[in-house]
């Protein structure tokens, strides 16, 4: 790889991201607006927690899992051009709503933006990447959805008292101006190699592509790797659930099974309210969520930097083991009264342990581990187990923060409990993928008898 492509890399891997700041900062922002809203529509708990604040995942659910059509059909680069409108239409819309179910639609429709992305912009950047840099290549995207994150709790905190009891418009709508810079800058990439190669059959388009990205004879000789997979896939393909690729599509489930029922949605979304329900006025909540987005940057950066280093079933190992300390101690200081301060620290370290684990590894092991045919209906898969997941964690959170008052340090035990779990899963069965090719894992993961699970 020339000095010029690894520039290339790096631009068209940091433009294609970019769908990641509009996903965390879309799914984040509402937590500025959950209280502003539920007193000025006078919702439910049970309606508030069912429209309100999870209509966006439900919208997210289905983007996920239909976003392989469109990633599959017209591109992984057509798609995240559609998916940039639709966050512009779901921040003005959000933001001008004049009712509960106008606001709803709306963020339904931004929904539909991160569900696809979550499967089309990791889909592209595993696709374009080396397998020397695939790791922190496609850990951008993860990058920016927690930069995403950071800048909807800094906006939501600036903005606090801006428009007055209206300030939660400004907070949505804001997003419309990241939405459609992003819309013009996915216009300068190429489409992905891959996906020309196998699903148009343009070799010559293909290799114009990986010339931008590797030397001549490198270009030509991943060309030879993609067409020679093609080929055999061609001869042996079956469809996703025909039982060949059980082994990628029970990694993928369990997986994003484990990243929801960490809580990490949950504690995102209801941030402010937590704090507030352990003695923060709702200025002080909002400046801690901050907080809470920085240290979620700064560990996911570690991990980018670890992920192709030591791997991500050793950053799995450490972030289950901090997710358990974290969780552990949030529910210690719920059941016990302690201060405030000792929640947000414990808080803080179960923020850590997802960004340099699950956080970082998650998009990354879910595009690596389908082979090209059927990439992006995989990720349709592991994405959509996740997004459900995220959905009724979101759904019932309202009205678990209402129903267990008192004793939240329930849910943050049971939350725990489940980390034990990921993290005998990953001592036992995730397999190590760092340092191989898409071809060689789809050899190991699809074709073999059985995973090889040791470092």
């Amino acid at each position: 790889m020339t000095e010029n492509s690894g520039g290339k890399l790096g631009y068209w891997a940091t433009t294609v991201a970019v769908a990641g700041f509009l996903f965390g900062f879309d799914t984040v922002v509402i937590s500025g607006a959950n209280l502003p809203i539920k007193e000025l529509w006078n919702t439910t708990p049970f309606f508030h927690g069912t429209f309100i604040m999870s209509m966006a995942l439900w919208g997210t659910v289905i983007g996920a899992l239909l976003g392989g059509i469109p990633t599959d059909g017209i591109g992984r680069k057509k798609t995240l051009f559609w998916i940039g409108v639709l966050f512009l239409i779901s921040a003005l819309g959000s933001a001008l709503a004049p009712d509960p179910y106008s606001f709803s639609f709306f963020r339904f429709i931004g929904g539909l933006g991160v569900g696809a992305s979550s499967i089309a912009a990791p889909a592209y950047i595993s696709e374009i990447a080396p397998a020397t840099k695939r790791g922190r290549m496609v850990a951008l995207y993860q990058f920016m959805i927690v930069f995403g994150i950071f800048i909807a709790f800094f906006s939501n905190y600036l903005l606090k008292g801006l428009g007055g009891v209206d300030d939660w418009r400004w907070m949505l709508g804001i997003e419309a101006i990241p939405a459609f810079i992003y819309c013009i800058m996915v216009l300068r990439v190429p489409n992905s190699p891959r996906w020309l190669v196998v699903k148009k059959g343009d070799d010559a388009g293909a290799l114009s592509v990986l010339e931008g990205l590797y030397s001549k004879g490198e270009a030509q000789s991943v060309l030879t790797d993609i067409k020679a997979d093609k080929q055999i896939a061609s001869t042996k393909h079956r469809g996703l659930f025909s039982g060949k690729y059980s082994i990628p599509l029970t990694l993928a489930f369990i997986l994003a099974f484990f990243n929801q029922l960490s809580g990490i949605n949950f504690i995102l979304y209801y941030a402010p309210q937590i704090l507030e329900q352990a003695g923060l006025a709702a200025k002080e909540s909002l400046l801690n969520s901050i907080s809470i987005g920085g240290v979620n940057l700064v560990f996911t950066m570690l991990g980018m930097y670890l992920i192709d280093r030591v791997g991500r079933k050793q950053l799995m190992l450490i972030g289950s083991i901090a997710y358990i300390i974290g969780l552990l101690g949030v529910a210690y200081a719920f059941n016990t009264s302690a201060s405030s301060m000792f929640l947000l620290v414990f808080l803080l370290i179960f923020i850590a342990g997802h960004a340099v684990g699950q956080g970082a590894v998650i998009w990354v092991f879910i595009s690596e581990i389908f082979p090209n045919r059927v990439r992006a209906f995989g990720q349709a898969w592991g994405s959509g187990t996740h997004w459900v997941f995220a959905a009724l964690i979101t759904l019932l959170g309202a009205v678990v923060l209402e129903a267990f008052s008192g004793r939240e340090w329930m849910v943050f035990a049971f939350f725990a409990g489940m980390m034990v779990l990921q993290l005998l899963w990953v001592i036992f069965y995730m397999p190590e993928t760092k340092g191989k090719s898409l071809e060689q894992l789809e050899r190991e993961l699809v074709r073999s008898d059985k995973v090889v699970t040791k470092v």
